[in-house]
């Protein structure tokens, strides 16, 4: 019997509807990071994620900012439920190039104006270049990465799993020290990805320095197996290049068939655009968006 209810009743994300949602996200060609059973259910309390079906058509539902919204990461749909969904929702979001390959002529015959929707925009990285750092472009990353080695020649790095899972808490108890609205920050979501990882198809690494656990990184793949999607990433700033260094050594580790890593979006912040484009990502996974008619 399925967890997830037909359409329109819709139900909470649970971890047991892992089975049903996993096979919908796995396959999808694009690698966008919000479709993975992991991204969702860590964020359901945020975002208020809740699921629906219909046909092999998976719906969730989601509030933000006082507003609802629908997502519908695969297949085809119609304009009918659509409709019905816009009824009760302000607007659509996470439409991939992929979905709209397959329904873009039906939405645009019925009027629905689509958006790219820039501040949700997935950045995309070459393994390779990550991996490497080479070239002039890389230069003053690949100088972080030299200066972090100088300073702590007694580094070392193991898989993040069960035994190492609370040196990574540790590192994120220091991180979120220093910031100033934590929940406003994926804090919660990353302490319970650390309880839960058993359950949860993702690989990742901790950084030391001289037994000190000082950064981690945690990942999963997506893009039917080509794209590594780091969905975190902490480190203390107090150690010179700590976040340049687990970003190579991470990518370092990944096997040659991954070619990209997804690095996730801005949000448009400022701050956090400037920084991913200093990485300069050789193109991003794309969103658009549709508001209600």
């Amino acid at each position: 019997m399925s967890l997830i209810p037909a359409y329109p009743e819709f139900a909470p994300l649970s971890l047991e509807m892992a089975q049903e949602i996993s096979p919908h996200m796995v396959k999808l060609p694009d690698g966008i990071s919000e479709f993975s059973f992991t991204g969702l259910y860590l964020f359901r309390h945020r975002y208020n994620y809740r699921a629906s079906i219909s046909g092999d058509l998976l719906i969730l539902s989601g509030e933000r900012d006082g507003s609802r919204f629908f997502i519908t990461p695969c297949c085809s749909t119609g304009k009918e439920i659509v409709e019905k969904l816009f009824s009760d929702h302000d607007y659509w979001k996470l439409i991939s190039p992929a979905f709209l390959e397959k329904n873009s002529q039906w939405m645009r015959d019925a009027g629905y104006e689509i958006q790219e929707d820039r501040n949700n925009f997935d950045y995309l990285y070459l393994r390779d270049d990550l991996a490497h750092l080479s070239g002039k472009k890389f230069h003053k990353k690949k100088n972080h990465v030299n200066a972090f080695l100088s300073s702590y020649p007694s580094w070392t790095i193991k898989d993040l799993n069960g035994e190492t899972r609370k040196d990574a808490l540790e590192v994120l108890e220091a991180w979120v020290l220093h910031e100033e609205e934590p929940q406003n920050t994926d804090y919660e979501a990353a302490r319970e990805v650390l309880s839960l990882m058993d359950h949860f198809p993702m690989t990742g690494q901790v950084l030391y320095v001289d037994g000190t656990p000082i950064a981690w990184t945690l990942a999963e793949t997506l893009g039917d197996g080509l794209i590594s999607a780091v969905h975190f990433e902490k480190a203390r700033t107090e150690y010179r290049g700590s976040y340049q260094f687990i970003n190579y050594a991470y990518a370092r580790s990944l096997p040659d068939s991954i070619k990209y890593i997804n690095r996730e979006q801005d949000l448009g912040d400022e701050g956090m655009r400037q920084a991913k484009m200093t990485y300069r990502p050789s193109g991003f996974v794309m969103k658009y968006r549709v508001n209600r008619p």
